[in-house]
């Protein structure tokens, strides 16, 4: 019995050992994923990324493999990386399940958004809520991503307005400047105008006018009248004072009374 029992269990143990040996030839990429695994949860992403990488060289169309490989990517901020691999694993046609694909478009979203890539990360949020309509995650993420693009549509529109406000108001300093120019290009003409016309009246005949010391001899007064006019003077006012003495008595004798009393 209990070399029954023995010869039983070897059979077992043998039975196992082949099936792991089929497995592992069935499924070569398997270890290399667990040893990745391993290192990823240690936090050694570089020692991780290289597991992975063998099982892919092991099995190229591995969805895991492919899919943790993005995750190294993202554990060490290599976000560009991690876009593409999640990318290559949620657009695969063949060989991925609804599961896979829905976590893969989750981080695909995360990685784009790291990368500011909202629009981008929308979408593919979007996908991965189409085939898993029940994540918490995907919808708080994209609902986040939402609200944070529709801020910087305003921020922008903001900007745009501000410099759409700079822009006028140096299109009216410059108007004003160029109206500025052209008032002082025109007092400048009509100053040149004047100066011109002033230049081209005739000038006043050179030698006829008098010298300023004939003007002075001219316009000078008489000091006073000579001996001659003097002595003149004299005979007419005498002439004048007999006439009027004439004149005097005369008027006496024609108004004076006769003596008789009326």
């Amino acid at each position: 019995m209990n070399r029954t029992m023995h010869r039983h269990i070897v059979l077992l143990i043998v039975a196992l050992a082949v099936s792991v040996a089929s497995y592992g030839q069935k499924f070569p990429e398997r270890r290399h994923i667990r040893e990745g695994n391993g290192l990823y949860e240690k936090q050694r992403f570089a020692d991780a990324e290289k597991s992975y990488r063998r099982a892919l060289q092991k099995d190229s169309l591995s969805v895991e493999g492919a899919f943790n490989l993005g995750d190294t990517h993202y554990a060490t901020e290599n976000f560009a990386a991690a876009e593409e691999q999640f990318r290559k694993v949620a657009e695969r046609k063949e060989g991925v399940s609804d599961a896979q694909r829905a976590a893969a478009y989750f981080n695909l979203g995360n990685a784009q958004f790291q990368q500011q890539k909202l629009d981008e990360a929308l979408e593919s949020y979007k996908q991965s809520l189409k085939l898993n309509p029940s994540d918490l995650e995907a919808k708080f993420n994209y609902a986040y991503t939402k609200a944070m693009k529709d801020q910087q549509d305003q921020n922008q529109q903001n900007q745009n307005n501000q410099n759409n406000n700079q822009d006028q108001q140096q299109q009216d300093k410059n108007n004003q400047q160029q109206n500025d120019q052209n008032q002082q290009n025109n007092q400048d003409q009509q100053q040149g105008q004047n100066d011109q016309q002033q230049q081209q009246q005739p000038e006043e005949p050179q030698g006829d006018k008098p010298k300023p010391s004939e003007q002075g001899e001219q316009q000078q007064p008489q000091a006073g009248p000579s001996k001659e006019n003097e002595q003149l003077l004299n005979a007419v006012q005498a002439a004048e004072d007999k006439t009027r003495d004439k004149v005097d008595a005369e008027k006496v004798v024609g108004v004076a009374r006769s003596g008789k009393n009326w």
